[in-house]
């Protein structure tokens, strides 16, 4: 699962890449697309391995995506070809500008998300207007278009003529029908505002936190964490009076942005933590652990997080009757150790 990060020039865009992936750059690759794989803080994952003493632990991760910085992709007020580069995106991190620096302007977040907001409908715009002038041309050659994809498609340019984006409207955000056009504000965004060192609160944005997933950070700050050493790092949360790095809150919520949860296997060679959609079936849960899980299910052996900790092991777990075997329409949950019984 891949997310984009996009915002205007100045928000500090590469910072917040850079504190998130720890990945630090020289100033001879700020314009290239840089792409990190963060794992995603769990404390079950720890508890398990205290637990199961593996060979390997592995955790859930998301990528990052910064795009290409350079040229005129960064012009304001323009159609940038980085909407091209984030299309493939699972979802989008605007960082907003929520701090002065000498020679700029006071910052304006609420102007900001709307400047990009707009980009983002207009550009889902053209391809809208674009598909349903293709189907009229169909449709006057004598053939027959497809309503189902007409109607949504004109539901979506009633949607964004009105300035309304995508993800506001689940129906089409998520429709199956329109999935290959991935619509830009139809993808899940978080918005994230970059404040100043000392600053611990949300700008005044007139309610766009109840419409919108809004977080903040202090960027330059999390940057310079992301580059110290353990003993540094904590060091320097306690001279800022941090209790923790803004980054495992920011993961955890990207992560959940996505709709995903995480469910685990567990056992003497690896503990791990497998990454899937909430709602997938328990087949379709095995099939990403391996192939063969999936065609020769037989049933999940499965033992809730909560549950295990309750009864202190899993054979005590099992005597307690929470142990549970489940079929193939079973929704893995959050927390799940689940073993497969299979046959191939």
């Amino acid at each position: 699962m891949k997310l984009g990060i996009i915002g205007l020039p100045g928000a500090g865009k590469k910072t917040v890449f850079e504190a998130l992936t720890h990945n630090i750059a020289d100033e001879r690759h700020y314009s290239e697309s840089r792409i990190g794989t963060v794992r995603v803080p769990d404390d079950r994952v720890d508890v398990l391995s205290d637990i199961y003493k593996p060979k390997k632990t592995i955790y859930a991760q998301v990528e990052y995506f910064l795009p290409a910085l350079g040229g005129a992709q960064q012009e304001k007020g323009k159609e940038q070809s980085l909407w091209t580069q984030v299309r493939d995106c699972d979802a989008l991190i605007h960082v907003i500008r929520n701090f002065s620096f000498p020679g700029s302007e006071a910052p304006s977040p609420l102007n900001d998300f709307t400047d990009i907001d707009q980009e983002l409908m207009v550009s889902d715009l053209v391809q809208v207007e674009k598909r349903l002038e293709r189907l009229s041309q169909d449709r006057s050659r004598g053939r027959k278009p497809d309503s189902e994809e007409r109607g949504l498609l004109e539901q979506c340019r009633d949607a964004l003529e009105d300035d309304t984006p995508l993800r506001h409207i689940p129906e089409l955000a998520t429709s199956p029908t329109l999935r290959g056009f991935t619509f830009l504000s139809a993808k899940p965004m978080l918005l994230l505002f970059n404040n100043a060192d000392e600053d611990d609160a949300l700008p005044d944005t007139a309610g766009l936190e109840n419409r919108e997933s809004c977080d903040l950070i202090k960027g330059r700050l999390e940057q310079e964490l992301a580059q110290m050493t353990s003993d540094e790092a904590a060091e320097f949360l306690e001279e800022f009076n941090i209790t923790a790095s803004a980054m495992d809150r920011i993961i955890e919520r990207s992560y959940s942005l996505l709709g995903l949860i995480s469910f685990f296997t567990v056992g003497e060679d690896e503990v791990r933590a497998w990454t899937i959609r909430k709602g997938t079936p328990a087949t379709e849960a095995a099939g990403i652990i391996h192939t063969d899980m999936q065609k020769g299910f037989i049933r999940a052996e499965v033992l809730a997080y909560d549950d295990l900790m309750a009864a202190g092991s899993f054979k005590e777990a099992r005597k307690l009757g929470t142990v549970r075997l489940e079929g193939k329409t079973y929704d893995v949950a959050d927390g799940d150790i689940v073993t497969i019984r299979f046959n191939v």
